[in-house]
């Protein structure tokens, strides 16, 4: 079956929904291929809030933000990124205002702003009030302001469609092949211009704040076309999960007074960030919860989690501004924030890598720089460089809404400048034989048990802290996990519905994406950011200070080209200093 869409946008997270949004005000149709309902995407299980530098709680400056932004994300966020996002946040955020997202109040009306992770005044000398946020729903509000801003203008919905593969012949992309869940029928989507906005990959640890869908596919099949991931590298631990769960237990409980503690009910923090404590970046926090386990200070029955104390905040505060986390630990843990301490421990949470894109979300093809035609990513899928070797809260949301908007409407004025480019002949034949392999496949494998083995082996081994010797067996690790999916076997043969398939073909994806980490991470000899290796603690400044490019190689190899980091905004430049907080 075929479609024909001016802007096809693949993912309906709050990157998809708003570069479907832009895209559609450009006049031009617009189509959204999503494996959920909009509303069930990832970004709704984003809780602290969007960083803009308002000042309506206290002074502040987009410069400010900017400084932030690359010193959070230890020197390797590209500096021109980082100035348009600071500065254009902020409209951002405004315009989600005048579409309707309920944000919370101050009591003069405005929208209200609370502190956050990393995100000071004056370039570092304290702590500001910058986190827009609704509640602790403000991702949630973020997906049901735009899907009805969507539905308004006339955006075309395809719901659970899985995409395939992509349609790129000679550095032109010309749609996408989709498999739809509910006929197990096979889609080619003929387009001008395609977004790639379908979130991270998360889901190949173990402990994860990440939805079930987040398995990295486009960025799995970016990379099988011998396209380039960057910086895989890096990938954000967040300080606060539910222990066992990793439930996220959002940064805002910090940023309302939340203190992190120890068996012995010390508050930590104070040893390994004096200044800003318990609000440090999360790559700090997480070392630190991790270091204090290590040590012997953990809690819980195995001493592998800390506690995150809300006691002796109001009442009030936890069960209005906090409802959403109020919530969870009471259900999935029995534990009432009010009186009781909450026992936590870094999960797995946000890939700072990706597809490479320009500032306006076209996606680059190779270590020189040049484009794909017609081809644009956005959010979590994208790396832009925003985010460095470790992202700040709530920089998330203003990625995904700033970048988002740029590659919509980006993608629309190209689209209206070019004819539809040529269908490929059988461009459909690779992903039909994809599916048709798995369901035709006689092997013993099970697909369940290598997934866990995925899991389990880089949560150990490419995790918080990381070494020579553990990636180096992680890479075999690899190698074998991927030969036995060569021989996975499914016993549901149904053709409507069928999960066993689904996940079956999001393993493949995700040992792709874990096979480009880890061979990314095992080449960088130095600790910048989230990644930390213990073999090599210092940065290196004159050797690292670039990107990773990884592409795929053969027999599992994979072959690693660099990209220049931009130091120099157009109106501000920060030059690399040691991190003191």
């Amino acid at each position: 079956m075929q479609h024909k869409y001016d802007v096809l946008v693949v993912g309906a997270g709050g990157a998809g929904l708003m570069a479907a949004l832009y895209a559609a005000k450009g006049d031009v149709s617009v189509a959204v291929l999503s494996k959920l309902y909009p509303t069930r995407s990832h970004t709704g299980a984003a809780q602290g809030g969007v960083g803009a530098a308002l000042g309506n709680i206290a002074e502040d400056h987009w410069e400010w933000h900017m400084f932030d932004t690359v010193k959070g994300g230890d020197y390797l966020t590209d500096q021109d990124a980082a100035e348009v996002f600071s500065k254009d946040v902020i409209e951002a955020v405004y315009e989600l205002e005048h579409m309707g997202l309920p944000f919370s109040r101050t009591p003069e009306g405005k929208i209200a702003q609370r502190k956050f992770g990393g995100h000071t005044r004056e370039y570092g000398k304290g702590t500001v009030e910058r986190s827009c946020y609704a509640k602790d729903r403000t991702g949630h509000m973020i997906l049901q302001t735009l899907y009805q801003q969507n539905v308004k203008a006339g955006t075309t919905f395809f719901n659970e469609f899985h995409v395939l593969d992509l349609i790129i012949e000679d550095g032109r992309c010309a749609g996408v092949i989709a498999y739809e869940y509910s006929t197990g029928t096979i889609h080619t989507f003929h387009a001008k211009a395609v977004i790639l906005a379908a979130g991270g990959y998360g889901r190949i640890f173990k402990i994860t704040s990440n939805a079930l869908t987040l398995t990295g596919d486009l960025m799995s099949i970016y990379y099988r076309k011998g396209l380039p991931l960057e910086d895989m590298e890096f990938y954000q631990f967040h300080p606060t999960g539910l222990t066992k769960l990793g439930i996220l237990i959002t940064e805002g409980v910090r940023g309302e007074g939340g203190i992190l503690r120890n068996e012995s009910g010390e508050r930590f923090m104070e040893r390994y960030a004096p200044t800003v404590k318990d609000l440090a970046p999360r790559d700090m926090v997480s070392r630190a919860i991790i270091t204090e386990i290590r040590e012997g200070r953990g809690v819980g029955p195995d001493k592998d989690a800390i506690y995150i104390d809300l006691t002796h905040l109001p009442r009030e505060t936890i069960e209005n501004k906090l409802s959403e986390i109020t919530d969870l630990a009471r259900t999935y843990l029995g534990i009432d924030p009010v009186t009781d301490l909450v026992p936590i421990q870094p999960t797995a949470h946000y890939a700072m890598g990706g597809i490479p894109t320009t500032l306006d979300g076209e996606c680059i093809a190779n270590d020189q720089g040049d484009l794909i035609a017609g081809l644009y990513a956005a959010g979590e899928q994208a790396c832009v460089s925003l985010h460095g070797a470790n992202r700040l809260g709530t920089n998330s949301l203003g990625d995904l809404i700033v970048f988002g908007r740029r590659s919509g409407v980006n993608a629309a004025k190209f689209a209206k400048t070019v004819e539809y480019p040529p269908l490929p002949q059988g461009a459909e034949a690779g992903a039909v034989q994809l599916v048709k392999g798995l369901k035709d496949a006689t092997g013993t494998e099970n697909a369940a048990q290598i997934r866990k083995e995925l899991q389990e082996s880089m949560m150990n081994n490419v995790g918080i802290f990381r070494n020579g010797p553990d990636m180096e067996k992680q890479v075999g690790i690899i190698r074998n996990l991927k030969a036995r999916y060569a021989n996975v076997h499914l016993v549901d043969d149904s053709e409507r519905y069928n999960s066993e398939l689904i996940e079956t073909l999001e393993l493949g994806f995700m040992l792709d994406c874990a096979e480009a980490m880890t061979a990314s991470a095992l080449n960088r000899t130095e600790s910048r950011g989230a990644h930390d290796r213990e073999d090599f603690h210092s940065r290196n400044d004159e050797e690292w200070l670039k990107h990773t490019l990884a592409y795929q190689g053969e027999n599992g190899a994979v072959r690693i080209g660099y990209k220049s980091v931009s130091l120099k905004g157009q109106t501000l430049s920060f030059e690399p200093k040691p991190r003191v907080y």
